[in-house]
């Protein structure tokens, strides 16, 4: 009788966990946060813990926006947040819903950043770069994917710090996402741009663009560039991205959700999408996120603070 009970109708297929969930990009295309989602997405449907995962941008308010709608969706255990580092600084920026009044589900990866140049462009190492920072008499453009206050500009106002050089010194150029970004490298309306390791990954192989140095502990697989460590600067700088639901979804729900990405997380396709991406698995589910985002969310301000942007 248990046995019945527990068994689905007959002709009717056991409902995946993910099933009919939607995720949230809080920025255009083209992002690492979309880049992110879209292979949550994928790897959902292929590893069958949901059919079709639907992925939509919700730009504006430098990401929150996305947070707002987040909130305003209070109990839709359907709903889901890619987030990371960026709209924590944000939500600071803005004096808007922290990120700790969501619902914590999980970490997924973290990434260096890499600092990016055209092809053809003058600086050919770090060194190149760094002496033209340094002088005030060159101007030096540099862009990033994401708004003051995000892991783009961090990198590079921690990579000034590091170098003595003072962030009013320095000219940085906001693009909204890493589409808008590609454009402006390769065109050569900015000079350097600092971004994810993986978010060019593809330009970077077609020799479109040229990676100067890495933020990380060690060199990325496959791009012939050093480490700051390695050529004598004291920084490391690594991004994280997760996903967070609405406040108010119920206990079990949260659990289903949680248990969902953990075995995503296990899954042969996931291992290779983070090969594929040069992310690493930086897995943290739960209440440990939790306490990761609030641990986060004040480090992020005090570096704001220090940099002059709180």
């Amino acid at each position: 009788a248990a046995a019945l009970l527990l068994a689905a109708p007959a002709g009717c297929a056991p409902v995946a966990p993910m099933s009919g969930v939607r995720i949230m990009v809080p920025n255009p295309p083209g992002s690492g946060y979309d880049m992110t989602a879209r292979t949550v997405a994928a790897t959902l449907k292929d590893t069958g813990l949901a059919g079709e995962v639907d992925v939509f941008n919700l730009p504006g308010a430098a990401g929150t926006a996305g947070m707002a709608r987040l909130m305003y969706e209070a109990g839709n255990d359907r709903l889901l947040l890619q987030m990371g580092m960026g709209l924590v600084a944000r939500a600071h920026l803005h004096d808007t819903h922290r990120i700790t009044a969501a619902v914590p589900l999980a970490r997924m990866v973290q990434e260096p950043t890499v600092l990016l140049v055209p092809a053809d462009s003058r600086y050919r190492t770090l060194e190149d770069l760094v002496d033209d920072w340094r002088n005030p008499e060159v101007p030096v453009r540099l862009g990033g994917g994401s708004s003051p206050g995000g892991p783009d500009h961090l990198a590079l106002m921690l990579l000034a710090e590091r170098l003595r050089i003072p962030a009013g010194d320095t000219d940085y150029v906001w693009h909204d996402g890493g589409g808008e970004m590609l454009s402006a490298l390769i065109e050569q309306r900015v000079d350097v741009a600092a971004a994810g390791a993986g978010e060019y990954r593809h330009a970077v192989e077609a020799q479109e663009l040229r990676v100067l140095a890495v933020t990380g502990p060690e060199r990325v697989r496959g791009v012939d560039a050093p480490t700051l460590r390695e050529l004598g600067i004291d920084l490391e700088f690594l991004n994280w991205r997760g996903l967070l639901a609405p406040p108010d979804i119920s206990e079990p729900r949260r659990e289903e959700l949680i248990g969902a990405l953990a075995q995503l997380r296990e899954s042969p396709k996931w291992r290779e999408a983070l090969e594929d991406n040069h992310w690493q698995d930086a897995y943290l589910a739960g209440d440990d996120f939790g306490s990761f985002l609030a641990a986060e969310d004040h480090r992020v301000g005090g570096l704001l603070a220090r940099l002059g942007r709180e």
